[in-house]
């Protein structure tokens, strides 16, 4: 085989999700994202879980420890299909009626 060969690798990591809207989210994790690369994002939402694709958008340093640096990142979902926005609203509703008291 002439030349070199490149791929990627799909790891499983785990990520903290800070906030959560119909159109994206905010994570926290240990590992950066790199702009615009698109990942697959398993979103736990109280009993349920969804698959959606996600852009990185934005990403920052948020904390530095000894031997830790912790990333804020913003992901917008790319056309999520219709089972996974019935299921991010159907939490967000849930979540503002808990919130207040209903």
């Amino acid at each position: 085989m002439l030349g070199r060969l490149q791929g990627e690798v799909m790891v499983f990591q785990p990520m903290l999700i800070r906030e959560v809207s119909l159109g994206g989210a905010l994570v926290e994790t240990r590992f950066p994202l790199h702009l615009n690369s698109l990942h697959d994002l398993r979103l736990t939402l109280g009993t349920r879980s969804v698959v959606v694709k996600g852009r990185v958008v934005h990403s920052q340093i948020r904390d530095v420890d000894q031997d830790m640096v912790i990333y804020w990142t913003g992901i917008e979902f790319v056309e999520p299909s219709e089972h996974v926005s019935s299921a991010i609203a159907e939490y967000l509703d849930s979540v503002r009626m808990h919130r207040s008291g209903i």
